[in-house]
C-alpha cells in the first residue's frame, strides 16, 4: 500500500547563468511547486497526494517539467496559472491536461 495516492515532482533544478538549457527554477518552478502545496492542503488532498520540488526531471528544454506518480504523466511549460487546471482535471479527476503534456516522455504501453 503506497503512502500516497499521487506525488506530483516539480523541478527545481538551478544551472548556471547562460547554459543554453536554462533551469526549471527560473521559470517560476518555484512558485508552482509553493501553490501545488497550499492547494493540496486547502482542498484537504495533502494527506492523499504530496507536491515535492526535485532535482532535475531531464526535461529542461519543456520546463518548468512536472510529472505525476504513479500514472508517470509529464507535464512541461506548465505555469503558475495552469497548477488549478492540473489538480482539477488531473489529479482529482483522472484526466491529464493533454495541452501540456509532453510527448516525447509519453509511453506506447
Amino acid at each position: 500500500m503506497s503512502r500516497y495516492e499521487k506525488h506530483i515532482f516539480i523541478c527545481e533544478n538551478k544551472r548556471d547563468p547562460g547554459d543554453p538549457r536554462g533551469c526549471c527554477s527560473e521559470k517560476g518552478s518555484l512558485e508552482i511547486r509553493d501553490l501545488f502545496k497550499k492547494r493540496l492542503k486547502e482542498l484537504g488532498l495533502n494527506k492523499k497526494m504530496r507536491a515535492n520540488g526535485t532535482g532535475c526531471l531531464d526535461a529542461c528544454a519543456f520546463g518548468p517539467s512536472i510529472v505525476v506518480f504513479p500514472e508517470q504523466v509529464w507535464y512541461g511549460g506548465v505555469k503558475v496559472a495552469d497548477v488549478e487546471e492540473i489538480i482539477q482535471n488531473h489529479l482529482i479527476n483522472d484526466k491529464p491536461v493533454e495541452r501540456l503534456l509532453i510527448k516525447k516522455f509519453l509511453r506506447d504501453d
